[in-house]
């Protein structure tokens, strides 16, 4: 079962929106496009959180709305916040979204012809596969 996000309440098996939490998600995204951390701004709207939670209901789509929970922010606002908090992680040095995926140095491939069965026993059928392969060394340049 999975958590119902702050700002909803599901009754009979549908979200509806809370709009007295609803009210608070709004101001906290407001609060902190403002120019507020991610602590004081949760604090300016009532909420009393640590800045990772705080900073999962900013990363959280379902306030944009999707199949099962209705809207409770606009695509605007939440850009506009997600732009802030990437910038500010970056100008601190605290994201790793942004580093670069290592590039894999793939300097060798390898060819296999095709194994006949020649085992019953899957161990040894396996290790005489493994014994076929061939490699073929391949330079990036």
């Amino acid at each position: 079962m999975s958590h119902t996000p702050y700002g909803y309440v599901i009754r009979d098996g549908a979200a509806y929106i809370d709009e007295e939490k609803a009210k608070r998600v709004r101001k906290l995204f407001d609060g902190y496009i403002s120019g507020l951390a991610l602590q004081p701004a949760a604090e300016k709207a009532g909420l009393y959180l640590f800045h990772g939670s705080v900073g999962r209901m900013l990363r959280n789509k379902r306030y944009l709305g999707d199949g099962y929970y209705p809207p409770i922010i606009d695509i605007e606002t939440f850009n506009k916040a997600e732009e802030i908090r990437i910038s500010r992680a970056a100008s601190l040095g605290r994201i790793k979204e942004l580093d670069a995926p290592p590039k894999p140095k793939g300097t060798v491939s390898f060819t296999m012809p095709k194994v006949p069965v020649k085992y019953s026993d899957p161990f040894r059928q396996a290790e005489y596969a493994y014994s076929m392969i061939e490699t073929e060394e391949v330079r990036d340049e």
